[in-house]
């Protein structure tokens, strides 16, 4: 839809809705629905800015019958020039017959008319945040965010509604401390869930209490951080009025929201299709940030020592177990036969950010992304939104159609490595901080990958800190993995784009429009601000030591962070034998060849070499193998970065250490299935060893003994019955040096 002004029109029991094209249409709907604006100029202009509450106004006796015949007139004219769409208001709208609603949908407040930080009023930028007009006079649906407002004072939706008062006093709304309720309407017989954000670490717990102040539920344990988080699940059984509460413990309340579970009236029928894939009712703030960060983290949430695996998106999503929006908006869009969620690596951080947008109305963009030339960075052009024209379906096959056709021929690994001061980009590089690397936090690497950071773990006494993210394959397998030099690449190299930590530019609504904050508002807004370069002030090396700061700031061990690097090699080479798993499989049930691409298009292309083939991932386990095979020399050369016994001799340390990797590596084993189906066993220390061999272990065409690097006329490699053909192999080798060198070509 771009920037046509859209129009809701609530006429009793009916509500209209409009994009405003003009044209085509006839002159009603022109320059923003003119019939409309024409019918009700005065009263606009008597209401003063709408900025995004909404207009109303009874009327009686003649004035009234020829107010209602202009708006009904308008209306009309502009149903004829929009296609306009009707629908069933929600059930907390007004009904009563001489109430008419009329206003701008979204209804957020510009960009333009929000003070930027050096503009916000000292005593609102105490908050934290600024306020958008009176919060007492923004009423909350059911299940939304206390204080009749969405985080950071911006008007849920246009029209009153029915909802409970926030009993000012005794439940305040700190800056950084939300609580959202879901679903988003709560319903008896159907699980509750309620999660709390907070920015800084607040002794509290999360406490759901009935009418009669009996507690129904309660959360004592504080997750994450920075944000922390609480949250209950419960299933209702009876309706009733309810208040959770972030409850400090020192007995103070935090903050705290109520919300109405209620018997619904049957719909009449599915709801009329809208012409976008969904309306915009919020806006993005700190608030909303910190919910996104404890909804990803919490969707991927396992024990520290597993390495969980999930064969698609929607297997996350469908787990009520995961999903605190587990069918938030009651349309069965995460049950067996909902959504189908299925990105590869690039598409990730886009599918989860769209999700939780879509699920709680909040906007949303992505963009048309390109490389231009060889040696320059990739650049985007045509932003789309959720406001653009969607076809005339369903909600879910709208959304299926959003993420599986919308987004998903649209992201590719040049979208994420856009140049650092790029404002076009959907991303911007972040500072190197525990605030910034929080969970949903984006990580692109110079080579294409994409990753979503999933949880940070606080270094402890005997334990380094961790940052955990996730990433999906080429199979659409979904995966968590732990931070290291090995598989965060990092490089600052123009030619390949901008890699490292970013965060989504946040998409405002202004102007009837969505927008994205530029990098000069981003710098100023007081919800971010933290658009940085600080991650290519010091090269490489002083990036990877910056992170380890910034997870470890403690001085470690030697032994503790050798330890370190080895585990997370041995998960990576673990997560290869999935890997080669799916594309033996894959060749079983079709054994014709796959088609081998040409030149650095092997390392990025479509189809199933892009599903089954290995390139990426085994040039990123050769540099995982030479980061742990060099760290004995690392310590050398500073010796100061680790926390050393008094009277270290170095080369009594350099030998100590690798006879640990020796050892450790040698400990560690992993199985595979050969061709035959017989289970052989290889130990980490012969992968290091076959570094050169998995410098063309790539392609799905040779047999998985070869994939694995097995030596020629040994007994592994006698059970092999499947090569690549010659062709292939020829090419292969002309290319050998990519990975020899672990010098990937820029696509």
């Amino acid at each position: 839809m771009g920037g046509r002004p859209r129009l809701v029109v609530y006429t009793g029991r009916m509500r209209a809705q409009g994009t405003g094209r003009g044209g085509a249409g006839g002159p009603g709907c022109d320059a923003g629905a003119g019939g409309i604006r024409a019918a009700l100029g005065a009263r606009r202009r008597s209401a003063g800015r709408a900025n995004g509450a909404a207009l109303a106004r009874r009327v009686s006796g003649p004035r009234r019958a020829r107010s209602l015949a202009a708006t009904l007139c308008a209306a009309l004219l502009c149903a004829q020039a929009t296609d306009m769409a009707w629908a069933q208001p929600a059930q907390d709208q007004p009904t009563d017959d001489g109430l008419f609603v009329i206003s701008p949908t979204p209804t957020m407040p510009a960009p333009a008319d929000v003070p930027s930080r050096r503009e916000v009023p000292p005593d609102e930028l105490s908050q934290g945040r600024f306020h958008a007009d009176t919060p007492s006079q923004m009423p909350a649906p059911a299940g939304g965010f206390s204080a009749g407002q969405a985080p950071g004072g911006f008007p849920i939706q246009s029209a009153p509604t029915k909802s409970r008062p926030r009993l000012e006093g005794e439940c305040g709304a700190p800056a950084g401390v939300a609580i959202l309720v879901s679903p988003s309407r709560p319903t008896p017989g159907k699980t509750l869930r309620v999660l709390a954000v907070s920015e800084s670490a607040v002794d509290a717990v999360l406490v759901v209490g009935d009418e009669a102040g009996e507690r129904v539920a309660r959360d004592e344990e504080r997750h994450g951080g920075p944000p922390y988080w609480w949250s209950v699940e419960m299933l209702t059984f009876e309706p009733g009025h309810f208040r959770a509460k972030l409850a400090r413990l020192d007995g103070s309340d935090a903050a705290c929201s109520y919300f109405d579970v209620e018997v619904r009236e049957e719909a009449l029928g599915p709801a009329p299709p809208l012409p976008i894939f969904w309306p915009v009712e919020r806006q993005w703030d700190r608030d909303y940030e910190n919910l996104y960060s404890a909804w990803v983290e919490r969707l991927f949430d396992a024990p520290l020592d597993t390495q969980p695996t999930w064969h698609n998106l929607h297997e996350v999503t469908r787990d009520t177990s995961r999903n605190l929006l587990h069918d938030h908006l009651g349309l069965g869009e995460d049950d067996d036969g909902g959504l189908r969620l299925e990105p590869d690596c690039a598409d990730l951080p886009f599918f989860l950010r769209g999700y939780f947008a879509w699920k709680l109305r909040l906007p949303f963009g992505f963009s048309t992304c390109f490389s231009v030339a060889p040696g320059k960075p990739p650049t985007c052009s045509q932003r789309h939104t959720n406001l653009d024209v969607s076809p005339r379906a369903g909600e879910l096959q709208r959304m299926q159609r959003f993420f599986s056709r919308e987004v998903g021929w649209t992201v590719h690994s040049a979208t994420g490595r856009t140049a650092a001061d790029d404002e076009n980009g959907d991303l911007y590089p972040t500072n190197l901080s525990p605030t910034a690397l929080r969970p949903g936090t984006v990580f692109a690497d110079p080579y294409g990958h994409v990753l979503v950071v999933a949880r940070r773990v606080e270094q402890a006494t005997f334990a380094s800190g961790l940052l955990l993210a996730v990433d999906a394959q080429p199979d659409k397998t979904v995966a968590r993995k732990q931070y290291w030099r090995g598989n965060f690449l990092f490089a600052i190299d123009p030619a390949l784009g901008g890699a490292g930590f970013k965060h989504f530019r946040p998409v405002v609504y202004s102007d009837g429009e969505l927008r994205a904050l530029s990098n000069e508002e981003l710098l100023v807004h007081p919800d971010y601000g933290d658009y940085s370069f600080e991650q290519y002030a010091s090269g490489v090396d002083g990036f990877y030591d910056r992170v380890d700061e910034v997870l470890s700031p403690e001085p470690r061990t030697v032994d503790q962070v050798f330890g370190d690097l080895i585990e997370a090699l041995d998960q990576q080479v673990r997560g290869r034998v999935l890997s080669v798993s799916n594309g033996e499989e894959y060749v079983a049930a079709h054994p014709s060849v796959i088609a081998m691409p040409e030149g650095a298009a092997l390392f990025q292309t479509e189809g199933a070499w892009e599903d089954y083939s290995t390139p990426s991932r085994d040039l990123r386990l050769l540099i995982a193998i030479d980061v742990v095979r060099r760290f004995p020399a690392q310590v050398m050369r500073h010796p100061e970065r680790y926390r050393l016994r008094p009277g270290t001799d170095p080369g009594d340390l350099e030998r100590d250490l690798r006879d640990m990797l020796a050892e450790e590596t040698a400990a560690r084993s992993f199985d595979y299935r050969r061709s035959d189906g017989s289970t052989w066993t290889l130990r980490l220390a012969d992968v290091l060893e076959r570094d050169v061999a998995l410098e063309m272990g790539y392609n799905p065409n040779d047999c998985i003994e070869i994939r694995w690097g097995a030596p020629e006329d040994s007994d592994e490699m006698s059970t092999c019955r499947r090569h690549a053909p010659a062709e292939q192999r020829r090419r292969m080798e002309g290319q050998r040096h990519w990975f020899h060198d672990r010098n990937r070509p820029s696509t």
